[in-house]
């Protein structure tokens, strides 16, 4: 079932470099409608629970470190075909192979540090747009 909503979170890199309001303009011109947005932190036990499919990896505490440094920018986005057309306009997840005009070649450094998050299935989306914000929260 396609939801038409993808959850994002603007990273702490972005955030820090004064990046977002270029990137919710892009994504808004777009076509993306935000339904829901929130400026917070991620404290350790919440980055550990996001990116728990990730345990097993090397980068899982340089990312679990990385995504609690600063604050981030979360945000829910509607659109038909959301998911994957989000995933098209961020790009890579390193900047560095990510197609020109899209918001890891426009904003990202590294691939550690690339600016976005976008789900990357419906089924992910419902679960991460739950993590950040209650039903009451998204209209």
């Amino acid at each position: 079932m396609i939801t038409n909503r993808t959850l994002t979170m603007l990273k702490p890199d972005a955030v820090e470099k004064g990046h977002v309001g270029a990137i919710l303009d892009k994504i808004t011109a777009s076509g993306f409608r935000i339904v829901a947005l929130k400026l917070t932190q991620m404290t350790v036990a919440d980055a550990e629970r996001f990116y728990e499919i990730h345990k097993e990896r090397p980068f899982f505490n340089d990312l679990v470190t990385f995504m609690t440094r600063g604050p981030i920018v979360a945000a829910v986005l509607e659109k038909e075909n959301a998911v994957e057309d989000f995933r098209t306009l961020i790009g890579a997840t390193n900047p560095q192979e990510a197609a020109e005009g899209t918001i890891r070649k426009m904003f990202a450094d590294s691939i550690e540090e690339n600016a976005i998050h976008g789900s990357d299935s419906d089924e992910n989306a419902a679960i991460e747009a739950a993590f950040h914000f209650a039903g009451r929260e998204m209209f």
